[in-house]
């Protein structure tokens, strides 16, 4: 019965609706064989899920049941067989990335686990995609200051995050590229610059040192806000340590970032 099905479809092909690459469609399960999904495709004929698409998928079809509906991606318009060559993994790729992209509209915030990490950032996922969050997007708290910048140890202190849970938002994609860049400040921004707000140039503030490179220093100071006291505004006979509570001077506050001066 399900053999006669998919002839005749077959045969119908050349006069129902055309049928497009890259289209996403809902089929219902025909038959399975060892190596290929037949499904019925309505008005664009039957399609087949086969070769590397089916092996490579093949534990999420091996339990599926004629007349159950799945949605694939058209990724031939016609095989050598004659039908449509259909891709279930491209599908839900292709699903995921429309729905990211609804969630970065919405400013969706996730909760996110890291996977690895090298030197210039995390790597996450969300819904099953890649995801990227370099150094420059991550909190202050999560910034790994080494000293001199070096990329070894810059990788070595982030690898200390793998496993961990953190909230980001998606700060930017686009599935052409296959890019999808997180960011952990993103999260905050709108407190952030309600924090900002209430500072202002030549105010005094106490903080402590939460990084020391070899163009300044970063402290931590009211509310959590972090600063950047750049060398030229360090006094030459000042020591200096991560920890140390310091007082420092506002001088700048420039693109939601706040320039310091222990110089008082």
């Amino acid at each position: 019965m399900n053999n006669s099905l998919v002839d005749k479809k077959k045969t119908q092909m050349d006069f129902i609706a055309p049928a497009k690459e890259g289209e996403i469609v809902e089929g219902t399960v025909i038959k399975a064989t060892t190596n290929s999904l037949y499904l019925d495709l309505g008005a664009k004929g039957i399609g087949t899920i086969s070769g590397k698409e089916f092996f490579e998928n093949k534990n999420q079809l091996k339990n599926l049941q004629p007349g159950q509906k799945i949605t694939v991606k058209i990724i031939c318009v016609e095989t050598e067989e004659g039908y449509r060559g259909l891709s279930l993994m491209n599908a839900m790729q292709d699903l995921a990335w429309k729905e990211l992209a609804k969630e970065q509209e919405k400013q969706t915030v996730f909760d996110v686990t890291v996977h690895s990490a090298n030197k210039g950032g995390l790597i996450c996922f969300l819904n099953g995609i890649q995801g990227f969050l370099p150094t420059s997007q991550l909190l202050p708290e999560h910034f790994p200051r080494v000293e001199g910048a070096d990329p070894a140890k810059i990788a070595s202190e982030l690898q200390k995050m793998v496993g961990s849970t953190i909230k980001v938002r998606i700060f930017d994609l686009n599935p052409g590229q296959n890019k999808l860049i997180l960011s952990e400040k993103a999260v905050q921004k709108e407190e952030h610059e309600k924090k900002l707000i209430s500072l202002r140039p030549g105010a005094i503030v106490e903080g402590k040192i939460s990084g020391i490179t070899h163009f300044g220093i970063f402290i931590i100071f009211e509310h959590g806000l972090e600063g950047l006291i750049l060398s030229s505004e360090i006094p030459t006979d000042k020591q200096l340590q991560v920890g140390q509570t310091v007082k420092a001077r506002i001088t700048e506050i420039t693109n939601n970032k706040v320039y310091l001066s222990l110089k008082i």
